[in-house]
């Protein structure tokens, strides 16, 4: 591992644990040469996946497009980046663990929307409203219903 302060690749590992996701450990290391610390953390590289859209074109599947939609639904919310974080984390890791190499976007928008109304309603019944193309009141109507239920 190289040095992020002098270049070196001459360093140590001096603390070793699992990141709080259990989804990448985190190791301290130690420089040799100029003796400053830095942590790094590992991460298990999966096979690519891919996402079939609703017109049956595929794309590269893409994280950052999961969080900026609920970065949008959360907006102004009381929510922390942190917990968006590791709500895309749990998101993710449910979609790895399907085990395809895939995923249609309607299973992976049913994810994401399951997770949200456990975090929070109102940003659940956004994503919801932008996800599942409502037309018309009545429509977004009956979702508020289901979700009162």
């Amino acid at each position: 591992m190289r040095c992020p302060y002098c270049g070196s690749e001459n360093s140590r590992v001096i603390d070793s644990r699992h990141s709080e996701d259990n989804n990448s450990i985190r190791r301290r290391r130690q420089c040799d040469d100029c003796s400053k610390r830095f942590t790094t953390y590992e991460k298990i590289e999966t096979e690519p996946l891919s996402v079939i859209k609703k017109d049956k074109t595929r794309q590269m599947y893409d994280r950052s497009k999961i969080k900026a939609g609920i970065v949008q639904s959360c907006h102004k919310l009381p929510i922390s980046m942190g917990q968006i974080d590791q709500l895309v984390d749990e998101i993710e890791t449910k979609i790895y663990n399907l085990g395809q190499r895939e995923v249609e976007s309607s299973v992976i928008g049913g994810i994401v929307m399951d997770k949200l109304k456990e975090l929070n309603e109102v940003a659940y019944v956004r994503f919801a409203a932008i996800y599942r193309e409502f037309k018309d009141v009545n429509t977004f109507m009956s979702e508020l219903k289901k979700l009162l239920k």
